[in-house]
């Protein structure tokens, strides 16, 4: 039988879920952000100029998520789009001024969250909760690419 409490997917999602709406507060009624544009901006600040494709990749997050939300976010005036010098297909993200003014605005009050989640942790506990993400994390990739692989097999 399934103990939903004790059942680390769950857990995850529930920790996630509390921290994501926490760090919210900062930018929700100030910028008028949904989550999903907050994770935009934060990747646009730190990675400059990828696609909306590889912004959904390294959030790990639905496509059409995160497509809305550069649709939003381009409308907003806070991310520019420019066409790839090199493939006429590809548009290229970046932030406007207006949206580094909210990435550099948030940045502080997210870490400040981060630090104040932390401290609820000793030295050893942080390192090692550290080392057991990064270890889920790439099970859990790997277990997406073996099925992304058997997917496409079945296609062809």
């Amino acid at each position: 039988m399934l103990k939903l409490e004790k059942f680390l997917p769950y857990q995850l999602s529930v920790l996630s879920n509390l921290m994501s709406h926490g760090i919210a507060l900062t930018y929700e009624e100030r910028f008028e952000l949904s989550v999903t544009e907050w994770r935009v901006i934060a990747i646009l600040g730190r990675h400059p100029g990828i696609t909306a494709t590889e912004v959904a990749r390294r959030a790990a997050m639905d496509k059409v998520a995160v497509s809305r939300a550069v649709s939003r976010l381009l409308s907003a005036g806070r991310v520019k789009r420019k066409e790839d010098q090199f493939d006429g297909r590809a548009r290229r993200l970046f932030l406007s001024l207006d949206g580094q003014y909210i990435h550099d605005t948030i940045v502080p009050a997210a870490l400040e969250f981060e630090h104040l989640m932390l401290e609820s942790l000793d030295e050893e506990q942080r390192r090692c909760f550290m080392a057991a993400l990064k270890l889920l994390t790439k099970a859990a990739q790997r277990h997406e690419r073996d099925r992304q692989d058997v997917s496409e097999a079945s296609v062809r």
